[in-house]
């Protein structure tokens, strides 16, 4: 069996609440323990730069995937076991994804919005069946689990749209989770 890999979605800062960053801190460390690969953004900032920090510190193989415009911005970490720049956006999404087998998404900003709706479009539409785990530390993602709420109740979606994401409100959920998800 191939090496499992996990790609994580999440912001180039670190947020105002320190538990998010400590859950990227705890969540590299259980990458890198568990014999995974993490796949992620190439940045050495925010709780992007603290996933992989812990993933490397703990011994873990990191994937980094970055567009050429993102360099300086996001400090590209040029220290990863495997580093790709690509062109643009959308082929660093296209990028992570192909070489992940489970998504989990940290909190983060408008990016890592956009990341989390391509993967779940794509899981609607069926083009894969790759667990998208939503870790809503600290209630951050509820506006959206309720957005996502709202579209189905309105009629926009069907209610097999929430089957796509699994929501873990922990550090504890999470790792339950990937763990069932990658047995």
């Amino acid at each position: 069996m191939s090496q499992r890999s996990i790609c994580v979605f999440c912001g180039a800062r670190s947020g105002k609440d320190p538990s998010y960053e400590a859950t990227a801190i705890e969540l590299g460390t259980l990458i890198a323990n568990r014999g995974w690969r993490l796949v992620y953004g190439a940045g050495d900032i925010g709780i992007m730069g603290a996933v992989a920090n812990a993933t490397q510190t703990a011994g873990g193989d990191t994937f980094g995937v970055i567009p050429e415009h993102l360099l300086k911005r996001e400090v590209g970490k040029t220290d990863l076991s495997r580093f790709i720049v690509t062109e643009n956006m959308h082929e660093r999404k296209k990028v992570m994804f192909m070489n992940c087998d489970a998504i989990v998404v940290l909190p983060g900003g408008a990016g890592s919005l956009d990341e989390f709706f391509e993967v779940m479009t794509w899981r609607q539409l069926g083009l894969h069946d790759k667990p998208i785990l939503l870790a809503n530390i600290n209630g951050y993602w509820d506006p959206l689990v309720g957005l996502l709420d709202h579209v189905i109740n309105e009629g926009f979606a069907e209610d097999s749209l929430r089957d796509f994401i699994e929501v873990v409100n922990d550090f504890d959920g999470l790792q339950t989770a990937l763990d069932g998800a990658l047995s």
